[in-house]
């Protein structure tokens, strides 16, 4: 009988940080700090919903060019929702992504009635924002990197590209989970049930990339977990 073939560890300089423990502990000696940043709503800038029907066959980069960003911090503007923790919450309700216990159907509906009444369409859970990566993927060439690695949700298929290409295609990005820089001192990734990613690396070098690209977030304490939301800490 042949035996049980085991995966090895992955390696954290390449993965997401698990649901069950803090996310710095698990980066602890690979990352100094962590920076959650949110996936922005996103408005077409011609009033033209139908760009977010899947139908339509929009590429990432058509998104990019005719739609505008909407903050969280505006959302809740409009929406009266009180606190991101709230906008976290009802939008994993929305995609079923929470026991019913922790679930919030008012917050749900309240989004998706300030989706339809102001033509947004909500973040999309488990992928790369369209509307933010180029900019970040720029700033991450300007601090020295030609570069980058994009791997599959556990990396056990990893693929060197070059950043321009990543910017410049419709596609490619689409195809992994993780973004990590040869000399391994920078990760992007984000998890597959949230509408946020992790951007991982030296303290230094987070302030600038979070500067330039204008990410909204937060940086991650020393007991902030993927469901921050659920706790009374971030």
């Amino acid at each position: 009988m042949e035996d049980a073939r085991l995966l090895p560890e992955p390696h954290r300089y390449a993965i997401c940080a698990p649901e069950g423990m803090p996310i710095k502990e698990f980066y602890n000696g690979i990352f100094e700090e962590v920076f959650v940043f949110f996936h922005p709503f996103i408005k077409a800038k011609t009033n033209d919903f139908d760009l977010f029907n899947p139908d339509t066959d929009k590429s990432r980069n058509e998104i990019q060019k005719n739609c505008e960003k909407i903050s969280w911090k505006q959302f809740l503007t409009l929406s009266g929702i009180d606190s991101y923790k709230q906008l976290d919450i009802g939008l994993r309700t929305s995609i079923s992504g929470l026991r019913k216990e922790y679930q919030d159907v008012n917050v749900a509906e309240l989004i998706h009635k300030t989706c339809r009444e102001n033509l947004i369409s909500a973040p999309s859970e488990g992928s790369f924002p369209e509307t933010t990566m180029n900019d970040l993927l720029k700033a991450i060439k300007i601090i020295g990197h030609e570069w980058i690695w994009l791997g599959d949700e556990f990396c056990t298929e990893r693929k060197l590209m070059y950043i321009d290409d990543l910017i410049h295609d419709d596609n490619l990005l689409g195809q992994g989970k993780n973004l990590f820089t040869h000399d391994n001192g920078m990760l992007i990734t984000t998890h597959w049930d949230s509408h946020f990613s992790l951007l991982c690396s030296d303290k230094k070098s987070l302030e600038q990339l979070v500067n330039s690209s204008e990410l909204e977030g937060f940086y991650c304490n020393e007991k902030t977990k993927i469901y921050w939301s659920l706790s009374s800490v971030s």
